[in-house]
């Protein structure tokens, strides 16, 4: 090692351990361990074994090796380099000469049994500095670009690892494996369908207390635990201003856990389950804060589920509820309601939004949490997980209220609120004669909604097809008082996950505008979100295609009311026209194949025979 590059690491050690009280290793007073050149950790040493930059056979020895204690599945490997024209080859293959390579080749090693974070490091001054990130998960083979070219402090590095993309894809995979072990656990258990997400919502709830987490597990009576577990639970919602009627329902929802069978009389059956929650559900729900984790969890036990009625909802896929978040363009000012809430998937995605818009403002966060997301929801049943699941994601379960979206006092207490965006998925009828129609629900959105304010709603693409009967008058009293702006056809297995086969659309609306004569309304023909069907998996984002491109595609085509053959039509439409692309747009043939043929025969044959099933 030469005079110059010891220069470029006493560089890097100084920056670190100025902004992150990184220490050596054997001090227990900080988080971080911070190692030169070798370390102590055994499964590090031996993973380096074979790491030489010389000849990829001998022993590695990256510069520094940084680790969190919190995060022991992290590692941080800094290579460094005097000269900055030493950064990276062309190859990526000098090991020795260059520092990126010399990263990325003990990040290949290193990844195969942690998650790596490679730091390439070249210059002698600190304002001078070239550096470049990797990032590679455990068991990936790919090494990605990450962060810009400045070093950051290391809790910026972790915080920031957590966050990510590739890191959210890896966890979500993770916890899919975990529900369909869980699952089996709770049939095996004879925990009964309907029950299960109940628990899991229960127990979710319950190690939001830390006195529950740190003394459940030495109860030895299960009976005692249950009740244990339910008391806290409805001390929590209490204590959050949860009360009369709806504390009520919230302890008769839970109330199954104290009689059930397995739960309350196998003594360590419910300590397993609580631990496994804990572990695996908790953690992530912890990581990824904003994610509707529960609404997901229920998507899987229905996947797994002998029926596939469970409690009676169709949940919309998680990508699906932030891109409508999105088309709504919602923000840290924007007031949501749901009048269909289910399990409060929409409000989970919009809190999201709010809160990345609000950007750090705390009292602001809070304002969006307590008074800007607004539910409905008719089901007990469901309305027990809604609020679960806005108490893990730390607030907003007030201001959901219990009963019919079309109870006059209900809708009053709402619009008191001043809603400005509405986002929903309505009960898909099962009965044309009876069942309330889907557009019933949209128009009582929009009535709620301030006069401007945006309303997207996923609905079967029946509903956008029809040009009589009940359907066409409903849409023509939507027009009357409202405009439609865009709908979007989306893929024909969206509901995949929750065993449905209902195809279906995205519509938005304006409220309160009639719709002008002559507006041209967008039409999407938004059919692939990259997602791909894996066994034992579903439909999943396997290649990160949607997150990645897709989604902005989407957005940015409709924002700029693009005519895109084979993806986007405008269209002047009335409430007896067809409101769907596929009527008007262009077709583009250049892609077409003998399968994309095949395929659509298929669909549409399936599309035809739960038409006539209907009938």
């Amino acid at each position: 090692m030469t005079r110059n590059e010891a220069n470029t690491e006493t560089i890097c050690e100084s920056f670190f351990q100025k902004y992150a009280d990184a220490v050596a290793l054997g001090t227990n007073n900080f988080d971080w361990i911070y190692e030169r050149k070798t370390s102590q950790n055994e499964k590090i040493k031996k993973l380096l074994r074979g790491a030489s930059k010389q000849d990829s056979t001998g022993k590695g020895q990256p510069d520094f090796i940084i680790q969190n204690r919190s995060n022991p599945n992290f590692i941080i490997a800094v290579e460094c380099k005097a000269s900055i024209l030493k950064h990276e080859s062309k190859t990526r293959g000098c090991y020795a000469d260059y520092a990126v390579d010399g990263a990325l080749l003990y990040s290949s090693f290193l990844s195969k049994s942690f998650d790596v974070l490679s730091i390439a490091v070249s210059g002698e001054k600190l304002k001078d500095l070239r550096v470049s990130h990797f990032l590679q998960l455990k068991g990936e083979q790919t090494a990605l670009p990450i962060f810009g070219g400045k070093l950051l402090p290391l809790n910026n590095y972790l915080k920031e690892y957590l966050g990510s993309p590739e890191k959210f894809r890896q966890d979500y995979q993770t916890l899919l494996a975990f529900s369909k072990i869980l699952n089996d656990k709770l049939h095996k258990w004879k925990i009964a369908e309907e029950e299960r997400a109940l628990l899991i919502s229960c127990i979710l709830v319950a190690l939001e207390n830390s006195g529950f987490v740190k003394s459940y597990a030495g109860y030895a009576d299960a009976k005692q635990l249950a009740s244990y577990l339910i008391t806290t639970v409805c001390n929590a919602f209490e204590n959050d201003k949860i009360r009369g009627r709806k504390l009520e329902v919230l302890a008769a929802r839970f109330a199954f856990i104290k009689t059930n069978s397995t739960l309350s009389k196998k003594s360590d059956v419910l300590k397993e389950i609580i631990a496994d929650i804990k572990d695996n559900i908790k953690n992530f729900s912890e990581t990824h804060e904003y994610f509707d984790v529960l609404g997901q969890l229920y998507i899987e036990f229905l996947r797994y589920a002998n029926s596939d009625k469970g409690l009676g909802i169709v949940l919309t896929p998680p990508h699906i509820t932030e891109f409508m978040a999105e088309l709504a363009e919602v923000n840290k000012d924007s007031i949501v309601y749901d009048n269909c809430t289910g399990t409060g998937g929409f409000l989970v995605s919009a809190m999201n939004l709010m809160i990345k818009n609000a950007r750090g403002d705390e009292a602001k966060i809070k304002q969006i949490k307590s008074s800007q997301l607004i539910g409905v929801e008719y089901s007990d049943k469901i309305f027990a997980l809604a609020c679960s699941n806005m108490f893990i994601h730390r607030d907003g379960k007030t201001n959901i209220f219990l009963g019919s979206c079309f109870d006059e006092y209900i809708q009053m207490r709402v619009r008191k609120q001043h809603p400005t965006v509405g986002l929903l998925n309505p009960p898909y009828k099962s009965d044309k004669k009876t069942d309330t129609d889907e557009y019933e629900f949209i128009l009582s959105n929009l009535e709620c909604l301030e006069q401007g304010g945006r309303c997207v709603a996923i609905v079967p693409m029946q509903e956008a097809l029809a040009t009589g009967g009940k359907v066409y008058e409903w849409k023509k009293k939507i027009l009357q008082n409202h405009t439609l702006d865009a709908v979007f056809s989306m893929p024909d297995e969206l509901f995949f996950n929750s065993k449905v086969g209902v195809v279906s659309c995205i519509m938005v609306f304006t409220a309160k505008r009639p719709h002008p004569k002559n507006k041209e309304v967008y039409f999407g023909y938004y059919k692939n979100d990259g997602f791909v069907k894996r066994k034992n998996k579903g439909r999943v984002d396997l290649f990160g295609k949607f997150a990645d491109e897709i989604k902005q595609k989407w957005l940015d085509n409709y924002r700029n009311h693009k005519d895109v053959p084979g993806l986007s039509v405008l269209k002047t439409v009335a409430a007896g026209d067809e409101w769907c692309a596929e009527a008007y747009m262009e077709t583009d043939y250049s892609d077409l194949t003998v399968d994309d043929f095949t395929e659509t025969i298929e669909q549409f044959t399936i599309f035809k025979l739960g038409v006539n099933n209907e009938k």
